[in-house]
């Protein structure tokens, strides 16, 4: 590990196993709590589930006491963009639901975090054909959403397989939400007061990842840099305020959020994304990226 003047971390390829190691560890942890979803089950019910799963991996939380967060994940619910904490709230068909995780191995981090509709039997597969998710309730203007956030993350992540600074991640994941907004007709908000990150030895590092165009570059994209990439898009407006609690971030004018992530690694041979079971293999071949391999 080295940290440069920019105070970036620069993992050695023996940290960035031990990273994959807690990536696989969210992804399996992301996919009990899908699982677990339902109408009636209470938002700590997941958690409780997210806690088990982590546990039973012989890893740690993340986010448990992180600034005195209370939960294991985080769980946001329909106008909740990020933040929100676990408790009472019980869910509901129809409820789009967005679960942020994090685990720790041997001192190392993953973060990662999925969206999805709830429906009458559990969270819909947003990938179905449209008849479908409208024969189990689904609104389909938040499967666009999901389906948009989803897409716009993966092209940000693709950027850096190519490009030479940071704030091309930026340029693409703004890209991609306006191209999906021009397709489904609505003018998408891309929340500003929230980035993604570096992560390595702490959950949270520079450098900033903004999911939008910004002035400047950027710094230099570099081997050994590991990044969550994670666009947090709305129905209606960007602009967000924090509730009482001074954890859960809502959109001002109420409208409905979907929130996408995945921990990745650039190595000297090209990318790894850490908390994909695949390595990003499936979603970053679309962009004509195939990712390194770690043995």
């Amino acid at each position: 590990m080295v940290f440069g003047r920019d105070r970036v971390e620069y993992k050695t390829p023996d940290q960035v196993r031990l990273m994959r190691r807690a990536g696989l560890v969210v992804a399996d942890t992301l996919a009990a709590v899908r699982s677990a979803a339902r109408p009636g089950v209470t938002t700590a019910d997941l958690d409780a589930v997210a806690a088990k799963a982590i546990d039973d991996a012989g890893a740690a939380p993340s986010f448990l006491g992180y600034h005195g967060f209370t939960g294991v994940i985080c769980t946001s619910v329909n106008d909740e963009v990020i933040h929100g904490i676990p408790g009472s709230r019980v869910l509901a068909a129809g409820d789009l639901v967005s679960i942020d995780c994090g685990a720790i191995v041997e001192g190392w981090h993953g973060d990662s975090a999925v969206s999805f509709v709830l429906g009458p039997d559990g969270a819909l597969d947003h990938t179905l054909p449209d008849d479908d998710l409208v024969a189990a309730g689904a609104d389909l203007a938040d499967i666009a959403l999901i389906r948009t956030t989803e897409t716009a993350m993966w092209a940000g992540i693709a950027t850096l397989a190519s490009a030479k600074r940071l704030n091309a991640v930026g340029e693409a994941v703004e890209a991609a939400v306006e191209l999906a907004g021009e397709f489904n007709g609505i003018d998408y908000g891309i929340v500003e007061d929230y980035v993604g990150h570096g992560i390595g030895s702490a959950m949270h590092q520079p450098p900033d990842v903004h999911n939008y165009k910004t002035s400047g570059s950027g710094p230099r994209l570099r081997s050994g840099m590991c990044l969550a990439i994670e666009p947090m898009i709305t129905r209606g407006e960007s602009e967000t305020r924090v509730l009482e609690d001074d954890w859960t971030v809502v959109t001002v004018d109420g409208s409905r959020a979907a929130h996408w992530e995945h921990s990745t690694a650039i190595l000297e041979d090209g990318i790894i994304v850490l908390t994909a079971v695949d390595g990003g293999a499936e979603r970053l071949g679309v962009f004509g990226v195939q990712p390194v391999s770690l043995d």
